[in-house]
């Protein structure tokens, strides 16, 4: 039976590059976009169907590309957009698709929002985060651990107020409840759509809902002593909420069907 080709994808064979470690094209030691681009005839000999690509956008590198500064733009380690156009042009003409690495849960805390959300309580951009005031001693607002070892939350000093990150503290954690939020990541999607690339793999999805009483997670009965901290609780209100089956309906709205922003804010689900 053949497979229509909107969901070419349930069968398909995807082959990830991590670009810094790929070809490097100029010699500085680094991989980049030209040097995957010289090596297309080798992957399209492999018989994939498409190329997954780990984060290419500027970033400081806190996290090796997954702590995100500009959601539409390329690192200059790896290249230009000219080159990026180019490696769509060459893999389309190849038979392979292009996959980028959406990293919509978290940002660099040196992308703009971030920037502007932590700079007042009352910046516009405040809610794009999670922030919470301290408890009564000062401390942390509940129990809830970074999946890196020790509290998701970090004090930030300008403001007296926590900001939660379920990575690194330079990684603070998107407020996917905020509308204007996802529009923001939507748009971002839309650029690339445009820019020709076939799809998204989406980084850490069941992170992207957090409880909004922000409970306490309980202990985790089978932690062991010496394990990571981390497991010391059971992720029930910072992963896997329910609602994050809406969030996932809204991504794959704008990623298979191109729809408008006003077409995907018309149900009160999504």
């Amino acid at each position: 039976m053949n497979e229509r080709a909107d969901i070419w994808w349930r069968n398909g064979v995807f082959y990830q590059i991590y670009p810094r470690s790929y070809q490097d094209s100029d010699g500085d030691g680094v991989g980049d976009i030209k040097g995957i681009i010289e090596r297309l005839p080798y992957v399209s000999a492999l018989g994939v169907d498409a190329i997954w690509l780990s984060p290419i956008f500027p970033s400081p590198m806190a996290d090796f590309g997954y702590d995100i500064s500009d959601y539409i733009g390329i690192d200059p380690l790896f290249g230009t957009k000219a080159d990026f156009d180019a490696l769509v042009s060459a893999a389309h003409a190849a038979g392979l698709k292009i996959i980028l690495d959406l990293v919509p849960n978290h940002s660099s805390d040196q992308h703009p929002w971030f920037i502007e959300s932590r700079s007042s309580r009352e910046n516009s951009k405040r809610d794009w985060y999670l922030w919470r005031d301290p408890q009564a001693d000062g401390g942390a607002p509940n129990n809830w651990m970074s999946e890196f070892g020790g509290s998701a939350w970090a004090c930030d000093t300008g403001t007296r107020q926590y900001y939660y990150h379920a990575f690194l503290a330079q990684q603070p954690d998107l407020n996917w409840r905020n509308r204007d939020v996802r529009a923001a990541i939507y748009d971002a999607m839309r650029f690339w759509l445009r820019k020709g690339v076939d799809g998204f793999r989406v980084d850490v999805i069941w992170h992207l809902i957090k409880d909004d009483q922000f409970r306490d997670n309980p202990p985790n009965p089978d932690y062991t002593p010496g394990g990571s901290s981390h497991d010391r609780l059971i992720p029930l209100y910072t992963a896997d909420r329910p609602e994050v089956h809406d969030v996932v309906a809204g991504l794959r709205c704008v990623s298979m069907y191109r729809i408008k922003r006003s077409d995907i804010f018309s149900s009160q689900q999504i």
